[in-house]
């Protein structure tokens, strides 16, 4: 089958809205947790998240388009675009009928649907509802925008499959791919949940962190006093292109795709199967599709939310695949410093691989200050400062609401 390499970042998150200044706060372990600003966090338990600092859709859209657009299309719109460029495909030559965007999303637009239902109810006898109310909330439109943007004519979809939504977009890139049935996609998630029904359905299932005393370091996987996760909002995108396409246009590249595994907990509506099974699967299918021994990773990036029983469920997992190798790795948890990005969290956290791989330094878990007990101490955790290693595979992880996991296996670029 065909090779995959990465050719392009791009990324609008808590920590920074382009790829450079996101890297430099990932690794200087800065916080993105701030208080709520959309909204009058008054009768909510939770009252902080990770936003976009200081967003403005007009410093991206004008007035007219960015009336047609979610916040969680915009997100994707302007992380695809740096990536786009990233790659050079401004001013690339290339068959657009074999160029195809899938682009993922847990939720979409939540924040239009939200706000046509309260005009609904606001509007008596009469309903109201914008035309663009249908076409600004459906999941799939993101990618629908970026294939008219581009004059992208190949496959366009998206995939939903709650946190996992983003990993699962990166490998299905990645098979079409490899089977010669595209040359190369924009792929990657984007979500904008923090919203009054985004936060309040969150805490009614009491899997967000409520400690409003202490909201810049509220997100600690890991750590004894973790409490859930901390809501966050963004996007990432990347270029997935295969070899040969790319160093015929001389593309630069940041390293090579090599696996992707999928499996399903089929055990529980939101909590991970206790013992990791699903976890495990998943890891060892994506190690056997990247044809490599699990001790040929160096890095991983795990799913690490903060919560009380996915954090134990994970470390378990790793445990069981690796064995004795566990001790040999890094593995961080980066939602310690962006949040959970929900649905775009694979992207992002896959970006975050790469940049190790590309770097040599392991991005840190911040707020791991007191381990939980049921955490082997042996383990590498990468607590609170980022580490100088050369990371020559790594691996990201990620699990979604109703057993839905992933893993995607990235590799430095070797001719």
């Amino acid at each position: 089958m065909k090779r995959v390499v990465v050719t392009g970042l791009g990324a609008f998150t808590p920590l920074g809205k382009n790829v450079q200044d996101f890297w430099n706060a990932l690794i200087k372990g800065e916080s993105g947790s701030d208080w709520i600003t959309r909204f009058d966090t008054e009768k909510f338990k939770t009252k902080f998240a990770c936003e976009i600092k200081d967003y403005n859709p007009l410093d991206y859209f004008d007035r007219k388009e960015a009336r047609k657009l979610d916040p969680y299309a915009q997100y994707a719109l302007i992380a695809a675009h740096e990536a786009y460029l990233d790659a050079g495909l401004n001013t690339a030559t290339h068959d657009k009928d074999r160029a195809g965007v899938i682009w993922a999303s847990g939720i979409g637009g939540l924040d239009t649907f939200t706000k046509e239902i309260e005009g609904y109810l606001e509007g008596g006898k009469t309903p109201r509802f914008s035309p663009f109310f249908i076409p600004k909330m459906i999941v799939d439109i993101a990618a629908g925008h970026l294939s008219m943007k581009y004059g992208f004519r190949g496959p366009n979809y998206a995939t939903v499959s709650a946190c996992a939504s983003s990993t699962n977009a990166i490998i299905d890139a990645y098979n079409l791919i490899r089977l010669d049935m595209a040359d190369l996609f924009i792929t990657g998630g984007s979500e904008a949940p923090i919203v009054e029904a985004g936060v309040g359905g969150f805490n009614s299932m009491q899997a967000m962190s409520t400690d409003n005393d202490n909201y810049l370091t509220a997100s600690r996987p890991f750590d004894a006093n973790r409490d859930g996760f901390v809501m966050a909002e963004g996007g990432a995108g990347l270029i997935l292109e295969e070899l040969e396409h790319a160093k015929k246009r001389g593309a630069k590249i940041y390293a090579e795709l090599i696996g992707g595994g999928m499996s399903a907990d089929a055990h529980h509506l939101t909590a991970p199967h206790p013992e990791g099974d699903g976890a495990v699967l998943v890891m060892n299918n994506a190690i056997r599709d990247a044809k490599i021994a699990p001790e040929e990773i160096d890095y991983i990036n795990v799913h690490g939310t903060a919560t009380p029983l996915g954090d134990l469920s994970e470390i378990k997992a790793i445990k069981r695949v690796f064995g004795e190798h566990a001790y040999k790795l890094n593995i961080s948890a980066t939602k310690s410093m962006t949040g959970h990005l929900l649905g775009a969290a694979g992207a992002i956290e896959s970006m975050a691989v790469i940049l190790s791989i590309v770097h040599g330094i392991v991005p840190p878990t911040i707020h791991l200050n007191t381990l939980d007990p049921e955490i082997d101490p042996k383990l590498n955790l990468t607590a609170n400062k980022a580490q100088k290693r050369a990371v020559n595979v790594g691996l990201s992880n990620t699990f979604g609401f109703g057993g839905h996991n992933t893993s995607a296996i990235f590799r430095k670029f070797k001719n």
